[in-house]
């Protein structure tokens, strides 16, 4: 198949408009204002239904929300959540909570902020957090564990105590 083409004029062939017209944008830009944000004092406004990094909720009465169902780490897609149940011994202290986890891991750096762990946590003890900033030295801080998804996420106000009466 031939493709017939125009031939180009002599301004064409030597790509000056070409060059202009870029020249033009450049300068464009160039002396348009430009806004500075002050980073850590200044931050973005987040979108509506923004997904952050996932967390971990108290209730109430500050007690672990998460029962180590595990549907969060088998519906994690790149598998960054690990959680090993407490076994069959009680803990009296935790009174009508059934099994807190014994360790809840989060691999920020695996985490691809899908938000499938949130959707599908029975006991609504998972949040995304509406926050961008997530920094660490090393591989080994960035591996959340469940002290430290606990402290971050803090404690949910529900009206559903499910504990309460059992």
């Amino acid at each position: 198949m031939i493709v017939n083409r125009s031939k180009l004029s002599f301004w064409e062939r030597t790509y000056l408009p070409a060059i202009i017209n870029g020249f033009k944008v450049t300068l464009r830009h160039f002396f348009k204002k430009k806004v500075t944000m002050q980073y850590p004092e200044e931050k973005w406004t987040l979108p509506e239904g923004y997904r952050g990094a996932p967390l971990l909720v108290k209730d109430p009465e500050d007690r672990t929300k998460c029962v180590s169902c595990q549907l969060c780490e088998f519906v994690c897609p790149p598998k960054a959540i690990r959680i090993t149940p407490p076994g069959p011994e009680v803990n009296p202290e935790l009174g009508n909570v059934e099994k807190a986890p014994q360790e809840f891991e989060i691999n920020m750096l695996r985490c691809i902020f899908c938000g499938y762990c949130q959707e599908v946590c029975p006991e609504e003890a998972i949040f995304l957090k509406s926050d961008y900033s997530l920094t660490g030295e090393s591989r080994e801080e960035m591996v959340y564990n469940k002290e430290k998804l606990l402290e971050m996420g803090g404690i949910h106000q529900d009206q559903i105590w499910k504990w309460k009466n059992k």
